[in-house]
């Protein structure tokens, strides 16, 4: 088995926040719902957070793909916080912003054109954070 560790992170939230607006509200709103979900002290929802947690770990595939791919799933299942989490989490990493628009073109392919919306969404983070 392949050991996991905590990827190393190029950028932090605060850094991401002070550069876009659009990812500040978003990191704004998740830390404030994530604090109501903590509240509710839900033994099921810690367990699918720490699953969720484990997967992005550095593994066999760095970190940077898993996120890529999350983007992409996200995009398909057409989830702007979702996308906005994985545009994020892909900066942070160091991925390039030509690298996030291949995946996004990748989740255009397979979803079709109903992922459009949500692409522009995308971009107009993508922009903020790469200006």
């Amino acid at each position: 088995m392949t050991e996991r560790k905590e990827p190393t992170y190029i950028f932090s939230d605060k850094q991401v926040a002070e550069k876009s607006e659009i990812a500040r509200r978003f990191l704004d709103t998740r830390t404030r719902l994530n604090e109501t979900v903590d509240k509710a002290d839900n033994f099921l929802v810690k367990r699918f957070y720490n699953i969720d947690h484990n997967t992005y770990l550095e593994g066999a595939l760095p970190a940077k793909y898993k996120e890529l791919m999350g983007l992409v799933a996200s995009a398909c299942l057409r989830c702007d916080d979702c996308i906005n989490y994985h545009v994020i989490q892909s900066y942070r990493l160091g991925v390039t912003r030509a690298e996030q628009e291949e995946a996004i073109n990748v989740a255009l392919v397979v979803g079709g054109s109903i992922v459009i919306p949500h692409l522009r969404r995308g971009y107009e983070l993508l922009a903020e954070l790469y200006a």
